[in-house]
């Protein structure tokens, strides 16, 4: 006896890829940044936050593993938060042409104070509420 053949059916879907331990967030914070052995701070752009990292537009070229002292700024209702974090950049978009403007850059903390942290935190869960709820 002849078992019917099974139809070869196409699936589609999405499969996601991200790997990341905590959500981002999209925001438009600015970002004053230090390379390790300068005290000269240099502003950017932080597109996206989570409790990890952040994705910044920096001016420059940045090297993947490079540390830099991070201040980020926001507010949280009436109050503007200053938080410093020692992060380290994770990966580097392909800049095509020289002159292009910002690199679009990705880099995760390393160490953040507790203090830091809770601020940090408190923005997140600011972030993630619904506008009525807030």
């Amino acid at each position: 006896m002849d078992l019917p053949e099974k139809e070869a059916k196409t699936r589609y879907g999405t499969l996601n890829l991200e790997r990341r331990k905590y959500p981002r967030f999209s925001v438009d914070l600015p970002v004053e940044y230090y390379r390790i052995d300068s005290t000269a701070g240099i502003n950017g752009r932080a597109l996206n936050i989570g409790e990890g990292g952040l994705l910044i537009y920096f001016p420059e070229q940045m090297e993947v593993g490079q540390r830099l002292r991070l201040r980020l700024f926001f507010s949280v209702g009436s109050e503007l938060n200053i938080i410093e974090v020692l992060a380290e950049v994770a990966w580097v978009d392909i800049q095509i042409k020289e002159g292009w403007g910002d690199v679009r850059s990705g880099v995760k903390f390393v160490d953040i104070s507790p203090d830091d942290m809770n601020k940090l935190k408190s923005f997140l869960r600011g972030l993630s509420q619904p506008p009525y709820t807030r």
